[in-house]
């Protein structure tokens, strides 16, 4: 029998119900969500906004608060690898205007933690603090390729997801695909996750030579033609590498905690 619930689950809880599809709920959808009584739901909800983890709209819904979002910013996985590729990425869009994003994993999953995009790149259906399957995308299998052998293995046993017509839902030709990224070090996803975007990624390592600990892609109209494939492919994976070689000199220099996935 499982026991009741902490106080922090409840708080954890009340904060896992808010996400991309959901970023605004009334109480009673709240308290539906977590299971709680309404009257549990409401001293929860009181006392995270009243730390300013959540906020109340003008028509009475909760969403997140900036308090939240001031104390995830300074998460040093995310920060130190913003601070670091930030610049990189803003040289790769000048040399592109396309969308520029960069990815870490979690378990399964990736997360995008940056992306700089331009009034005429191609639309995307994915945005910073977005998670996917990791075998969804391009920057995603970078990610898988170099992944330990066990998450590759939950993966790959798993049913894959066709996305869209073009998506790749073999496990053997995902597995082969995944044996070229680590030959190769850059991957073209072509029309996996959306039938409009192409995407170009790449590892982002902890020094040259070092553990991944992202991925870098752009991602750009379907199509692009086999010239702009091949600059596109010479272009993110030396922006990658660039970062990587800045990431292994803070490593070694002690600026802070950078760590592989």
């Amino acid at each position: 029998m499982e026991g009741r619930p902490t106080a922090a689950g409840k708080v954890l809880a009340v904060l896992a119900t808010f996400d991309r599809e959901r970023q605004s709920q009334s109480l009673s959808q709240i308290a539906r969500a977590t299971g709680m009584p309404l009257s549990t739901a409401h001293r929860v909800v009181a006392e995270l906004a009243g730390w300013g983890a959540l906020e109340r709209g003008p028509d009475g819904s909760w969403h997140v608060g900036l308090r939240l979002w001031e104390v995830a910013s300074v998460c040093p996985r995310g920060q130190i690898l913003r601070d670091v590729a930030l610049p990189f990425l803003q040289d790769l869009y000048e040399a592109t205007h396309e969308n520029i994003q960069l990815a870490v994993r979690e378990g399964t999953e990736l997360v995008f933690v940056e992306r700089i995009a331009g009034h005429r790149s191609v639309e995307l259906v994915t945005m910073v603090g977005s998670r996917f399957p990791i075998a969804a995308t391009g920057m995603g299998r970078v990610l898988l390729a170099h992944a330990p052998s066990d998450i590759q293995e939950a993966v790959l046993e798993q049913p894959l997801r066709a996305w869209t017509q073009h998506t790749i839902t073999d496990s053997a030709v995902l597995r082969a695909q995944l044996n070229g990224i680590r030959r190769e070090q850059v991957v073209v996803s072509d029309r996996q996750l959306s039938e409009s975007t192409l995407a170009v990624a790449a590892p982002v390592r902890i020094g040259p030579a070092g553990p991944v600990h992202a991925a870098l892609g752009v991602v750009v109209a379907a199509d692009p033609g086999a010239e702009r494939v091949r600059a596109l492919r010479v272009a993110v994976l030396r922006a990658a590498q660039g970062i990587s070689g800045e990431l292994g000199r803070r490593a070694g220099a002690g600026a802070g905690r950078v760590e592989a996935v």
